[in-house]
């Protein structure tokens, strides 16, 4: 069994986390800058076996897709070609962002740690996962 990789996908930065093998456990990877992203791609892919990319589907309140959807969607363009046998699946992430806020407050972080953009967007994509492996 490979691990499901999920990607809160950014404009500056990418949040991604990543499955144990056995599809149980979801857990905070890195943030990437976006920039980098398939380059860091290309290698952890290389070095771990990967079954399934979840991409959190940004959407606004009444349910239409946000401004960063044509960046996503050009991007899910790219990777296809790159890994084209590699399943790919949207994941709604709406409040992701407000979730991993109260998780840092929750966790004690003081309000410095809080500011932290990198790691509100890991955990981002750890909430994507996590949402996805509790609904499967």
């Amino acid at each position: 069994m490979g691990r499901i990789l999920a990607l809160d996908y950014g404009s500056k930065r990418t949040g991604v986390a990543i499955t144990d093998e056995l599809q149980l456990i979801a857990s905070g990877l890195t943030t990437v800058a976006t920039f980098e992203l398939m380059e860091f791609l290309k290698k952890y892919i290389a070095s771990e076996k990967v079954e399934l990319v979840l991409v959190g589907e940004p959407k606004q309140k009444d349910g239409t897709h946000s401004n960063i959807e044509e960046e996503i969607q050009k991007f899910l363009m790219k990777f296809s070609k790159v890994f084209p046998d590699l399943a790919v699946k949207r994941v709604d992430e709406r409040y992701t962002s407000k979730m991993a806020f109260r998780t840092m407050i929750d966790s004690g972080l003081k309000k410095k740690q809080r500011q932290n953009k990198a790691l509100v967007d890991e955990i981002s994509a750890t909430i994507i996962l996590q949402e996805f492996l509790y609904n499967k």
